[in-house]
């Protein structure tokens, strides 16, 4: 662990309400990115389906299987914050006993939090890997296997990273071996520099 008396300190946060509202509007282009590929490759199989069989299952995902849609989301939630944790912890010098998870009552929003200083090259290791892991991976094989549900997974999952992305982009003109900090009850981080 660093000793940070040498250091001068900055505190840099996100706005969760703007962090949602980036999630829906990168909504359209992770479709895109997601989505044209896929069609590209495994449209023919869609093809013959109509407007009507379309939102028969729509209707079926959202109410006859919402438990399991329910129970998919629901772990995949705890699984990206247990993503932040186990990378993080990597990192830490008391491995995950240096990593906590609560939920942020106010926007029902969970979180994972590092009670040591990271260096920021690790710290953002850990905030992209869930994006990467639930994201993208899901979405690439459901491309290459022709699963449309895997794809769907992955453009949820990648769009609930959003506010990782916003913490990324606060940190990217940083200098990497500078250490940063997850603040402990905000959305966002202390920046040291020596």
């Amino acid at each position: 662990m660093i000793q940070t008396e040498n250091y001068t300190k900055e505190k840099l946060t996100i706005n969760l309400v703007w962090a949602n509202v980036f999630g829906l509007i990168i909504l359209i282009p992770i479709i895109a990115i997601y989505g044209v590929p896929f069609f590209l490759i495994w449209g023919e199989q869609y093809q013959d389906i109509s407007i009507h069989d379309f939102f028969q299952g729509v209707k079926e995902l959202f109410f006859d299987r919402s438990l399991i849609l329910f129970l998919y989301i629901f772990g995949g939630i705890i699984l990206h914050e247990l993503i932040h944790g186990f990378f993080w912890s990597l990192y830490t010098s008391n491995g995950f006993k240096s990593i906590r998870f609560g939920i942020m009552w106010k926007m029902l929003t969970p979180y994972c939090h590092c009670k040591e200083p990271l260096k920021i090259k690790h710290y953002i290791i850990g905030a992209v890997m869930p994006a990467i892991i639930l994201g993208v991976l899901p979405a690439l094989i459901g491309i290459i296997i022709g699963a449309l549900g895997w794809v769907i997974f992955g453009v949820f999952f990648t769009m609930a990273a959003s506010g990782d992305f916003l913490i990324i982009n606060l940190l990217k003109k940083e200098q990497m071996n500078d250490f940063v900090q997850d603040h402990p009850t905000e959305a966002g981080c202390f920046i040291y520099r020596e």
